[in-house]
């Protein structure tokens, strides 16, 4: 097997872990001698061994069966290992002690605290790296983490479900406007983010769970709730959730406290007044809406007005497909 058939092997296999690995990216490594496949780890479960360390441990196995020395193996990974010390550690040093002379790497890592540092580690213990292959496969796959790193900030994306007629909800009043089947495939868009957002009125008026209900195991998104009046700590919201409360009003200072974190995405699921504050300071970057046949007519608060429309927010239509009754839309940020 050639590298770029190796690295998409790599890639494809560690899109398993996504849901477990989460909020760190997936990574996949491939440890091999000439075209033999030695061993193979994925960074499986958040906070424990990266993909490199684990692919590592498991060609030990075959010291002196299938190969005498590390210096006679390359290692492919997807990422660029990582050169700092946090819940495990450095990456790049474990490679470079192994005794490895060649690594392949898929796409250097955005976070500036790696950033090309785990490269000069590898190269200044005389390994020689290739890196590039497969970038953009890469960093598709782990959008969210390269956008925060990029654009310092988290990806945050809008969902709302609406009536025909462009409503969210009768006035203290909760209803169910989509399908069952959209609300399931919110369960799935969830277990995607590393936290969900929403405000005190949506956690008063519905009792909200906001968890992701799914049939495989998800590391649970913690949850953010921007609220200045009291609420209840016993809702359905909190239970089993890492909960981060909010009183100020400032949307950008809220956002910008998660810079610094591992929060690389966030889902807002809240009322019309909280989604269009949102979207007014241009944070937005995807727009996600599900549209059902029913109306709920006069009496209905709408989710936009004329003078605030999706288009005139900068969103341009990405895709568009139909959930049984339902229609949902994607829109990401003009640019």
């Amino acid at each position: 097997m050639s590298y770029e058939e190796l690295m998409l092997r790599a890639i494809t296999k560690a899109e398993k872990f996504r849901y477990t690995a989460k909020p760190n990216p997936v990574v996949g490594a491939i440890i091999i001698k000439e075209d033999q496949i030695i061993s193979e780890g994925y960074h499986e479960i958040y906070g424990e061994n990266h993909a490199e360390i684990n692919a590592i441990n498991e060609a030990e196995k075959y010291i002196g069966k299938k190969f005498q020395d590390f210096s006679e193996l390359t290692l492919i990974s997807t990422l660029e290992p990582c050169s700092h010390v946090g819940k495990t550690g450095s990456c790049a040093d474990f490679i470079s002690n192994a005794g490895f002379k060649n690594v392949v790497i898929g796409a250097i890592d955005p976070n500036p605290k790696v950033a090309g540092r785990g490269i000069k580690i590898l190269e200044n213990n005389n390994i020689q790296v290739k890196s590039g292959l497969l970038h953009d496969l890469v960093e598709k796959q782990n959008k969210f983490f390269f956008h925060k790193h990029k654009n310092n900030k988290p990806y945050i994306t809008v969902k709302i479900a609406s009536s025909f007629d462009g409503k969210s909800h009768y006035h203290n009043e909760r209803v169910f406007i989509t399908s069952e089947l959209s609300r399931d495939d919110v369960q799935k868009i969830r277990a995607d983010y590393d936290a969900i957002l929403t405000g005190g009125n949506t956690l008063r008026n519905d009792n909200p769970k906001m968890n992701s209900r799914v049939n495989f195991t998800v590391n649970q998104a913690k949850k953010i709730l921007l609220t200045n009046k009291t609420y209840n700590d016993d809702s359905s919201f909190f239970k089993n959730a890492e909960v981060d409360v909010f009183e100020i009003r400032d949307l950008n200072k809220i956002i910008n406290s998660y810079k610094d974190t591992d929060i690389c995405s966030i889902l807002i699921e809240a009322g019309p007044k909280l989604a269009n504050a949102f979207l007014k300071t241009e944070l937005v970057d995807e727009l996600i809406v599900y549209t059902s046949p029913k109306k709920l007519g006069k009496k209905g608060v709408d989710w936009f007005y004329e003078d605030n429309t999706i288009e005139n927010y900068g969103f341009k239509l990405e895709s568009s497909y139909k959930i049984d009754t339902d229609l949902k839309e994607t829109f990401k940020k003009n640019g």
